[in-house]
C-alpha cells in the first residue's frame, strides 16, 4: 500500500533538523550540514555528485538507498528548493542540484508565489503549489500512482504534514551532533498522541537510524 513518508531525514541529538540563519551560503543553516555528515560519506551521495565509485557502502549507505525506493513523488518546502524569497524575480534559479536533480520523479514545491512547472533532466519536474499542503499532497499522490510520496523537508514542511496527520512513517537519521539552535523538528508536537511508535532502530557507521510508524 502506498504511503506518505519521511525518509533519511537527519536530525541532531538535540532535535534540530536545520541550523539557524539559512541563506545561499548556508542552505541548511549555520552548522546545519553537520547533521548530514553520515549521508555525505555514502556511495549514494557520491552517485548524486556523478562519482559512482566513491563513498561508503555500509549500513548508512543501505539506509540511504532504502529512502529512495518506491518513491513516486516528492513534496518539499520552498526553502529546500532554493534561497529565493518573495515573488520569483525570474526563472533563473532551478534548485541546488544542477541540471539533473536526484529525485527523478515529480516534485511539488510549496510556495505562495506561482511559477510555471520546471522540467529538468533525469525525469524530475518541479511543480509549484500555491494552494496549500492538502493540494500538494493530492497532486503528489496522483502523480505517484501506486508508489509512495516522500515528504522531503525542510523542517517546517514536515511539521505541517505531521500536525495534519498525513504522514504514515518516518525514517530519522540521528546524528551525533549538538546544534543548540535552529529549526527543531518536534517542538510542541506529541508524536505519541499522533499514533506513532518506534518500529526499530538500526545502528549505522555515523548515525542511528530510527524508524517510526503508525
Amino acid at each position: 500500500m502506498a504511503k506518505v513518508r519521511v525518509a533519511a531525514f537527519s536530525i541532531s541529538l538535540d532535535g534540530f533538523g536545520a541550523g539557524p540563519r539559512q541563506d545561499i551560503n548556508n542552505p541548511l543553516g549555520v552548522r546545519g550540514t553537520e547533521v548530514h555528515n553520515w549521508f555525505f560519506q555514502t556511495n549514494v551521495f557520491e552517485k548524486i555528485k556523478g562519482q559512482a565509485s566513491g563513498g561508503s557502502r555500509g549500513v548508512d549507505n543501505d539506509m540511504a538507498i532504502r529512502s529512495f525506493e518506491n518513491v513516486g513523488a516528492w513534496i518539499m518546502g520552498r526553502n529546500m528548493f532554493g534561497p529565493v524569497r518573495g515573488p520569483w524575480p525570474d526563472e533563473e534559479w532551478k534548485g541546488w542540484w544542477g541540471e539533473e536533480p536526484p529525485f527523478h520523479v515529480p516534485a511539488f514545491v510549496l510556495t505562495h508565489h506561482a511559477r510555471v512547472p520546471l522540467e529538468m533532466m533525469g525525469g524530475t519536474t518541479f511543480y509549484f503549489v500555491t494552494d496549500g499542503i492538502e493540494s500538494a499532497l493530492q497532486q503528489a499522490k496522483e502523480a505517484a500512482a501506486a508508489k509512495d510520496v516522500r515528504i522531503g523537508g525542510g523542517v517546517a514542511t514536515i511539521r505541517q504534514y505531521l500536525v495534519a496527520g498525513a504522514i504514515d512513517e518516518m525514517h530519522l537519521a540521528l546524528s551525533p551532533v549538538l546544534l543548540g539552535e535552529g529549526e527543531h523538528l518536534f517542538a510542541g508536537i506529541d508524536l505519541h498522541q499522533l499514533g506513532f511508535k518506534v518500529e526499530r532502530t538500526v545502528a549505522g557507521e555515523n548515525a542511528m537510524h530510527v524508524l517510526v510508524n503508525k
